[in-house]
């Protein structure tokens, strides 16, 4: 790491520290030339996949883009900014941990409609109407339908499974 102040390529670590949740390693640094300390933040550099389009061309993943359409889908809606955040991290988490070089747009659609059915009824179907190009009211109808018919993130919480567990006892809980 070269000393910002006078150039010297010598810098000794006084200290490090984890930042950002953990995300980032803050250093405090030295340098060995003019005895200045400096600060600088490590982040580990993992690879998105490459989106292939519509069209069949491959660009380069965009992170404002999937934040802007996920934030004009819940336009003046009741979410906590938190909860977007952490909808935009499981994507990504997602898209990082397939192992894939190339995605879809059509995959990464499907993966913003499943944060964003969780999140909020009205902003999921802002987003799909948008990425699955609703001609006409019947297409909202059937797709706010579906919406209705489909289990709640509660209900699917507070549901008992039909499989047994590890223990055998079928998921029931013992008090």
């Amino acid at each position: 790491m070269h000393c910002p102040f006078c150039g010297a390529a010598d810098t000794k670590v006084i200290d490090s520290r984890l930042a950002g949740e953990g995300a980032h390693v803050r250093r405090r640094r030295e340098c060995l030339g003019c005895n200045e300390r400096f600060t600088t933040f490590e982040t580990a550099e993992l690879v998105m996949p490459r989106v292939v389009k519509r069209d069949g061309s491959r660009v380069p993943f965009d992170e404002v883009k999937l934040r802007g359409g996920i934030l004009r889908a819940l336009e003046k809606r009741p979410v906590d900014t938190e909860a977007v955040e952490q909808a935009i991290g499981h994507i990504l988490h997602g898209l990082r941990a397939s192992g894939e070089r190339e995605i879809a747009t059509r995959d990464i659609g499907e993966r913003v409609m499943d944060e964003l059915r969780e999140l909020d009824e009205v902003a999921y179907v802002r987003f799909a109407s948008v990425y699955r190009s609703f001609q006409d009211v019947n297409a909202f109808r059937e797709e706010i339908d579906r919406l209705e018919q489909a289990p709640s993130a509660e209900m699917r919480r507070q549901q008992m499974t039909l499989l047994p567990d590890a223990k055998g006892d079928g998921g029931r809980r013992r008090g």
